[in-house]
């Protein structure tokens, strides 16, 4: 007889594989799962006898998916556990996506009258190390959902001194330290955008649905922008250090750092001023070439001979 709680666990985990991927085959599931064709069949029949929709394809490009346009049964949690796992999730809600994919599953299945308890008792949560920048709750989900279900999201935005309403396909959402980013295709610009979420108001998902369009990769898109597309001056640099010490240095939000070997490295930042960004690549201390901008190798003959001339000794 198999172990009760084994058996329970494998059945969550068929589960949780089953909402991250539209199709699954069955040896598929059975590699992952360690177990027989003949036990993944035995533990979708107990998903089905506890009424998630998971359907049956034979043939190419068949296997078993969960059914659209169905609701998930209630959350297998008391209402105390549920209120208590959601407030959690949110307070940690900076830490990265493993907790948005967490938060999107559990909105998923979390009975309609504990929400309004979530959203309250989230409210009264404060980091004291002051390292995460305040981000409201709702629209944390509201966009997460919009990603999720592929619909069409609109917000207002302040840019060039002003606040414009934005209508965009949201694709990622991405944590960067203490902020979080939202990668999307902005309709009205017909173009790839980063958006801090904190900075949006008005935030609602939309009833229409769109086709997912080839995307970057959110993490690399959304680290340069933050790194160096929204500054004045753009700049790159060859710096002779390995990659992993170089990352260990520089913050992941105010430099991209691209290995090129054991010994070397490209960097990319950004900055208002250029004299300023040539001082942080010269304080890493190593040796390190100026690739573009070309201004920025007159600057460093200029700053190398002020330097010097600051260490002569005059009598």
């Amino acid at each position: 007889m198999e172990d009760e709680r084994g058996t329970t666990e494998r059945v969550l985990t068929l589960l949780g594989l089953l909402q991250q991927r539209a199709v699954w085959t069955g040896p598929e599931l059975a590699d992952r799962l360690g177990v027989t064709p003949r036990t993944i069949r035995r533990d979708v029949e107990r998903l089905r006898a506890l009424g998630y929709p998971v359907q049956a394809s034979n043939g190419v490009g068949g296997g078993y998916q969960l059914g659209p346009g169905h609701d998930m049964p209630p959350l297998l949690l008391d209402d105390e556990e549920a209120i208590a796992t959601a407030v959690s999730l949110l307070a940690g809600a900076g830490s990265g996506e493993a907790t948005l994919r967490a938060l999107t599953k559990l909105d998923r299945v979390l009975p309609a009258r504990l929400r309004h308890e979530v959203r309250a008792l989230s409210g009264s949560i404060v980091a004291f190390d002051g390292s995460r920048a305040p981000i409201d709750p709702d629209v944390l989900m509201t966009l997460a959902r919009a990603c999720r279900d592929e619909v069409e999201a609109g917000f207002s935005y302040p840019s060039s001194g002003a606040v414009a309403s934005r209508r965009v396909e949201p694709y990622r959402l991405v944590a960067s330290g203490p902020r979080w980013y939202l990668l999307a295709f902005d309709l009205d610009r017909d173009d790839w955008r980063t958006f801090r979420v904190d900075k949006m108001t008005e935030v609602s998902a939309r009833s229409w649905r769109f086709r997912p369009r080839a995307a970057p990769d959110a993490a690399a898109y959304v680290q340069e922008n933050v790194a160096s597309r929204v500054y004045r001056h753009q700049a790159r640099f060859l710096v002779h250090a390995p990659a992993s010490v170089v990352r260990a240095q520089i913050p992941a939000s105010a430099a991209v750092v691209r290995s090129l070997g054991r010994s070397r490295c490209e960097v990319l930042s950004g900055a208002g001023d250029l004299d300023f960004l040539l001082m942080h690549v010269v304080l890493l201390g190593h040796s390190f070439e100026v690739i573009e901008p070309v201004e920025l190798g007159e600057r460093c003959r200029v700053l190398a001979e002020r330097l010097l001339s600051a260490g002569v000794r005059r009598s």
